[in-house]
């Protein structure tokens, strides 16, 4: 098989409709596989998500729901999210078996790759952002609340933020995949990316001022990563896009 032709064949549209759909099956199976035991469990995974702002609050503090049907829909929710969260592995599988037929092998060579390290650094983020930049920035929020003013957090209003700051610094992590993909495709190459360092540093700041709570601390801890992160994704686009090097040479000939 010629290398610049993709592995499979040409199939008909409702072949691929039918794969299309037997993947998602999978796919919702599969989560449903993790949130249905999860759900008999809600409540404590509620309870080890709340953890970082509960350890902080003061004794006999505690956080409410103002919502009727919140005490039930929230933990329900967080263990959906964790169930889908934690089956990406296999979300991810399906979607490459799907897409897998039409690449070219130097393709897959990449994707394969790229799938499993932009998994393990989503995970990376979160777990980054739960054990170290939650515990930063509720003691931020519960040492800045005015003498006489009670921390009492509603759930649903929580779990909406936490996960904000978990999706920010999931993809935050993300950083090194997309600059991969971006000098693949052609679009930069990694010396131009280089060239830019000064505005991805200031960019990072903005981010972080954008994502986190007003303390500089909360908002170093999400920009230092992310431009650390940049210059690993430029390393690594040297390393796995290989010709890159010549692209830079031909481009510097032009604009010479």
């Amino acid at each position: 098989m010629s290398e610049e032709q993709p592995s499979g064949g040409e199939q008909p549209l409702m072949s691929h409709l039918l794969e299309l759909r037997s993947r998602l099956l999978r796919i919702v199976l599969g989560v449903l596989a993790i949130f249905v035991p999860l759900s008999f469990f809600a409540k404590q995974l509620y309870s080890l998500f709340a953890h970082p702002l509960l350890a902080l609050m003061p004794p006999g503090s505690s956080m409410i729901a103002t919502e009727v049907a919140s005490p039930f829909f929230t933990p329900i929710k967080l263990a959906a999210v964790v169930a889908f969260v934690a089956a990406m592995p296999w979300v991810l599988w399906q979607v490459w078996a799907f897409v897998a037929p039409g690449l070219y092998k130097s393709e897959k060579r990449l994707v394969a790759p790229l799938m499993m390290s932009s998994t393990l650094l989503f995970y990376s983020g979160v777990a980054f952002a739960y054990f170290l930049v939650l515990p930063t920035v509720f003691h931020f929020m519960v040492n800045v609340a005015p003498d006489g003013v009670a921390v009492m957090t509603d759930i649903s209003k929580y779990l909406d933020f936490v996960l904000t700051i978990f999706v920010a610094f999931g993809f935050a992590f993300e950083t090194p995949v997309a600059l991969v993909l971006l000098v693949k495709t052609g679009f930069v190459t990694p010396k131009q990316l280089a060239g830019n360092r000064e505005y991805v540093l200031v960019g990072a700041f903005v981010v972080g001022a954008i994502f986190t709570p007003p303390d500089v601390i909360s908002q170093i801890m999400l920009a230092v990563p992310v431009y650390l992160l940049y210059e690993v994704g430029i390393i690594a686009a040297r390393i796995m896009v290989p010709g890159s090097a010549e692209v830079d040479a031909q481009r510097e000939q032009q604009n010479g």
